[in-house]
C-alpha cells in the first residue's frame, strides 16, 4: 500500500494538470477570436498583400427571412475603428488590378449583317442581277438565301439547293460579301429573298428585288404626217429603266442615221435619267424623208414610227390601219364644216 502522502500528491497533481489544460485551452481559444476579428478588420493582411475589396453584399427582401444583426450594426456605430483614409479605387482601376482582365478584348458582338451594303435590287429582264449580304464576324457559321414565295431554299454556303441553275452564291472573302446571283431574270423573279445566318435561333435580313422590263415608246407613233418644208421631232422615250441606257440608236429604212451626211439639218438630242428622252430633229422635211424610224435604247426593245412627208397636198384627214390621223389645223376646220353639213341633210 502507497504511503498516504504519495496518494494525496497524485491526486493534486491530477487536478493542477486539468486545471491547467482548461487554462491553456481558454486562453488558446481567446487568442484565436481575437486575431480572428484583428484580421477581419486590418486593411491589409500580415503579409503585405494588397488590399482585396469585397463586393457588398446581395440584397435580400425580408420576404426571405433574412433580419440584419442590429446590435452588431450599432457597436460598429458606436466604436468605429479608426484606419487611415485611402483613396477610393475607381471602377476601371479595380477592373484593371485584376489579371484575367489584362488580355481582355472588346466585345464581340457575334456574326452580324452589315445594312449598309445589303439593299433592295432593281433589276432589267436578261441581265445578270445580284443580290448582296454582307456578314461580319460570321466565325464558323454559314450563310444561307431562301426565297419567300414559296419558302425554297436556295443556296447554303456556296453549294446551290435548288434545281433552277440560275441561281447561286457568290463569296468574296476580301468584303465579307455573300451575293446571290440571278442570270437572266425574269418578271417572275419579282419579290422577297432573305439572307440568314446559321445561328440559334437563325438571324436573317431580308431584301426585295423587283424584275422589270423598261417600254419604249415614241410620241405620235405609230403614224405620223409632216407637212414638207417643216420640222421633224421624233421624241422617244424610255421608261423603267434602273439605269439609263447607253447609247439609243436611230435608223431610217434600216440604215442608222448619218448626223453629218450631205443632207444636213439633222440632229440628235438626249436627256438621261430617271426617264430618258431622245429627240430626233430633221429640219426642212423633204419627201425623201419619208419610211421607217427605229428608237434602239440599248437596254430595251426598240420602237417604230412611220413617218409621212405630205408634198403640197392637204387632205382633211387620212384612214391607215383603221386609225383616223389629222393633218393641220386647217383640215380640223374642214372636217368639222363638212359634218355640219351632213348633219343637216
Amino acid at each position: 500500500m502507497a504511503p498516504r502522502w504519495t496518494q494525496q500528491g497524485l491526486k493534486i497533481l491530477f487536478i493542477f494538470t486539468v486545471y491547467l489544460s482548461q487554462g491553456i485551452t481558454k486562453s488558446l481559444q481567446t487568442y484565436s477570436e481575437e486575431q480572428f476579428l484583428s484580421e477581419l478588420s486590418d486593411d491589409r493582411s500580415p503579409l503585405g498583400r494588397p488590399t482585396v475589396r469585397s463586393r457588398p453584399a446581395p440584397y435580400l427582401p425580408a420576404s426571405f427571412g433574412f433580419q440584419p444583426n442590429m446590435h452588431y450594426q450599432q457597436q460598429q456605430h458606436q466604436h468605429p475603428r479608426q484606419h487611415p483614409q485611402q483613396p477610393e479605387a475607381t471602377e476601371n482601376e479595380i477592373y484593371d488590378s485584376d489579371e484575367s482582365n489584362l488580355l481582355r478584348t472588346p466585345l464581340d458582338r457575334g456574326p452580324h449583317f452589315d445594312l449598309s451594303a445589303s439593299k433592295n435590287i432593281t433589276a432589267l429582264v436578261g441581265k445578270t442581277a445580284y443580290l448582296n449580304c454582307r456578314v461580319k464576324s460570321l466565325g464558323n457559321k454559314t450563310v444561307s438565301w431562301v426565297r419567300h414565295r414559296d419558302i425554297h431554299l436556295l443556296t447554303v454556303g456556296r453549294f446551290t439547293y435548288t434545281s433552277d441553275q440560275r441561281f447561286q452564291a457568290v463569296h468574296n472573302p476580301q468584303t465579307d460579301d455573300w451575293s446571290l446571283q440571278i442570270r437572266y431574270p425574269q418578271k417572275r423573279d419579282t419579290g422577297v429573298y432573305e439572307c440568314q445566318i446559321s445561328t440559334t435561333p437563325p438571324v436573317g435580313h431580308s431584301m426585295f428585288l423587283s424584275v422589270v422590263e423598261p417600254i419604249t415608246t415614241i410620241v405620235g407613233a405609230p403614224e405620223m404626217f409632216i407637212n414638207t418644208g417643216s420640222t421633224v421631232n421624233l421624241t422617244c422615250i424610255v421608261r423603267n429603266s434602273p439605269e439609263p441606257p447607253s447609247t439609243i440608236m436611230w435608223t431610217h429604212n434600216n440604215q442608222e442615221i448619218n448626223y453629218d451626211s450631205p443632207r444636213g439639218g439633222v440632229s440628235v438630242i438626249t436627256e438621261k435619267g430617271e426617264t430618258t428622252t431622245s429627240y430626233l430633229l430633221i429640219q426642212r422635211a423633204k419627201p425623201t424623208d419619208t419610211g421607217k424610224y427605229v428608237c434602239s435604247p440599248s437596254n430595251a426593245d426598240p420602237y417604230t414610227v412611220n413617218v409621212h412627208i405630205l408634198n403640197g397636198e392637204h387632205p382633211a384627214a387620212m384612214q391607215h390601219a383603221g386609225q383616223l390621223r389629222l393633218g393641220d389645223p386647217v383640215n380640223v376646220f374642214l372636217l368639222w364644216l363638212i359634218s355640219v353639213l351632213l348633219g343637216r341633210r
